[in-house]
């Protein structure tokens, strides 16, 4: 997957204090995706973007689009991608 598919799959980094708890817990992030993207696009797409290893993807559809929840393998640190993110 080439680094232009992987932005038209990852639209942004979701912002709350339920996922800055995440990060720091669950070394997990979140990001809104393309609606019709699926777990082995978003995982994908992000070990891409951010050359990290993801363990596993949990997808949400609600009102406000598509949500993914991404937990990374235990060696990278979901703080340091939420901290080039400006999530936290």
């Amino acid at each position: 997957m080439d680094a232009e598919t992987a932005y038209r799959i990852i639209k942004g980094a979701i912002k709350a204090e339920k996922v800055v708890n995440m990060i720091a817990k669950e070394n997990k992030l979140a990001f809104y995706v393309d609606t019709k993207a699926n777990k082995n696009q978003i995982k994908e797409a992000v070990e891409v973007l951010y050359g990290v290893k993801v363990e596993k993807v949990n997808t949400l559809i609600d009102k406000k689009g598509k949500k993914a929840y991404v937990r990374l393998a235990p060696e990278f640190k979901a703080s340091d991608i939420a901290s080039e993110l400006g999530v936290m």
